[in-house]
């Protein structure tokens, strides 16, 4: 057997062991970005997810430690079962199929947004992460300097002037002070409408915490309302910052100095971090690792990037300098 048809006998053996039942089977649940996957299974009238996370190349370690602090302050993550941590394998709660992404509407977006923020509010207000990984100076760097190798190099097929390079670390320094100047919290990293599940209790079931930081306040509600795969107005969005605001607030996680232009300037700048990072990551997926499924996500990670720059003067030539070797390109396709 191959070590894929090895991998995937060890993976049905251990969760027939795991439930005492020989006879059931395993189909796939979901994918991610990472070397992770899941498979659903069922028994006795319940159904599961056997996560499967080689220890040699996704750890499944931080993923158990980040989901007790959760669950302990409350928060809607998948409850385990059964574990196998030198195999790799996890026997979890189905969190089910109904993802924010497909259930998302204008009937219901303030329903289910209004969950999410009371969610991210009891993250940042009670989950410990002073002893999480930083958030810090070389992180924030290494996560735009991608856009320029990825993006604007080998997908542009564009290498960057002297003069360019200065335009881009200016817009980078600019970028990462933003974030620097906020207050610290628990940052999930990837709180968006793919890892969020509406359940029927304690909404959204969260999933994908296990790369959680301590980083600036904003940058989850950057990745929950400017969405790389739903996008909103942006009056609806800026509401719903206020909205953040006040919950900071009311909670003491922000202090009276920190006004609405303030929070909305952290909120912007903290976004485009995100899909500055983004922007290259997408294409890094495919080009080196050969997954071409967050291709069609690209226009709308690039729209975000170009209107919020445009929005400060200090990022004008930033702006300029993307749309001068972007225009004209479907960015949804493979360069030839």
């Amino acid at each position: 057997m191959t070590p894929i048809d090895d991998r995937a006998a060890a993976r049905l053996a251990w969760t027939r062991h795991a439930l005492g039942d020989a006879s059931l089977t395993l189909e796939p649940a979901s994918a991610d970005a990472s070397f992770r996957s899941y498979w659903r299974t069922a028994h006795d009238g319940q159904s599961w997810i056997v996560m499967d996370s080689p220890p040699e190349r996704e750890d499944p370690r931080p993923w158990l430690a980040i989901g007790a602090r959760l669950a302990a302050a409350g928060l809607h993550v998948p409850a385990v079962r059964a574990q196998d941590l030198q195999q790799g394998f996890l026997l979890i709660e189905d969190l089910g199929t109904r993802l924010y992404l497909t259930e998302l509407n204008d009937t219901c977006a303030d329903r289910l947004y209004g969950d999410a923020m009371d969610a991210l509010l009891a993250m940042q207000s009670r989950v410990a992460s002073a002893d999480l990984p930083p958030f810090d100076h070389q992180v924030l760097v290494n996560g735009l300097e991608v856009m320029p190798e990825w993006f604007l190099q080998r997908h542009l097929g564009h290498t960057p002037s002297c003069g360019e390079w200065d335009v881009l670390e200016a817009a980078f320094d600019l970028i990462v002070g933003n974030a620097l100047a906020q207050p610290r919290c628990f940052v999930h990293r990837d709180f968006h409408s793919r890892n969020l599940l509406l359940t029927e209790a304690n909404n959204p079931g969260i999933v994908d915490f296990q790369g959680a930081l301590h980083g600036p306040v904003t940058y989850d509600l950057a990745s929950l309302l400017r969405d790389a795969y739903i996008a909103w107005p942006v009056a609806r969005v800026e509401a719903w910052v206020e909205s953040h605001r006040q919950r900071l607030l009311g909670a003491g996680v922000i202090g009276e100095a920190v006004d609405a232009a303030c929070f909305l300037r952290w909120f912007d700048l903290t976004g485009l971090h995100r899909h500055v990072r983004v922007l290259g990551q997408f294409y890094r997926l495919w080009y080196r690792d050969g997954k071409p499924g967050y291709l069609k996500d690209v226009p709308q990670v690039y729209r975000y990037v170009i209107e919020v720059a445009r929005r400060y003067p200090e990022l004008a030539d930033f702006a300029a300098l993307l749309e001068r070797h972007a225009q004209g390109r479907d960015l949804s396709r493979v360069a030839a």
